[in-house]
């Protein structure tokens, strides 16, 4: 894994918003107070959803608040590469680029981000986009593969790829799912087989007795 540093312009401080806030009293209502240090993660997520990036202040709040060492919580965010370390657009893609993906047409997908987006990690001037390429997404059936604010966008081709890009610029709400109509991980073209309702609808079921039942006494 390659080193993650935090970024070098960091803000003067940072607050949980009173929405953050029940959520933090959520998770922290999870664990006994002597084990608060569970929540690190959720906190650090939290974080990343008010803000869309996880800066020093807030690791310095959450260490503080989960009474544990800074370094300690700047370990989990520096491990966890689902944690921005940075500013990101409003609109973050997560290009996959492992085998499968790579294999069924990713690197022309990094392609149309370097000349949508522009490079790696860097907000567009506008703010509204920014993209990254990661490891396995865990959909490789339907490579490739892009997770757009955390909803997945299968069996992309650059041009789907292009109109996806079109729309956030427009601010147009996208639809996250297979670009070719898949129904989630079945064949091109439909699935082949368990076509029939009856097999998994519960109409074939036949009522049975169980040997040995207690029987219910009148009251």
């Amino acid at each position: 894994m390659s080193t993650r540093r935090l970024h070098p312009d960091q803000p003067a401080s940072f607050a949980f918003s009173e929405a953050s806030m029940a959520d933090v009293r959520f998770w922290l209502g999870k664990y006994p107070p002597d084990r608060k240090r569970s929540a690190v993660i959720p906190l650090l997520w939290i974080v990343q959803k008010q803000a869309g990036w996880v800066s020093e202040p807030a690791i310095r709040l959450i260490a503080d608040m989960l009474e544990m060492p800074i370094v300690r919580v700047l370990e989990v965010a520096t491990f966890y590469t689902m944690f921005h370390l940075s500013p990101v657009g409003r609109h973050h893609l997560q290009v996959c680029g492992t085998t499968p993906c790579m294999l069924r047409g990713a690197e022309r997908l990094k392609e149309v981000c370097k000349r949508r987006i522009g490079a790696k990690h860097q907000p567009t001037a506008d703010g509204k986009l920014s993209w990254e390429e990661v490891e396995c997404l865990g959909a490789c059936v339907n490579a490739p593969v892009v997770a757009i604010d955390d909803y997945y966008h299968e069996d992309l081709a650059p041009e789907a790829l292009d109109a996806l890009i079109d729309k956030l610029l427009d601010g147009e709400t996208i639809t996250p799912g297979s670009a070719i109509g898949r129904q989630t991980s079945a064949p091109e073209g439909g699935p082949h087989v368990l076509i029939d309702p009856a097999l998994y609808d519960g109409t074939l079921a036949q009522p049975i007795t169980l040997p040995n039942r207690p029987v219910k006494e009148d009251a």
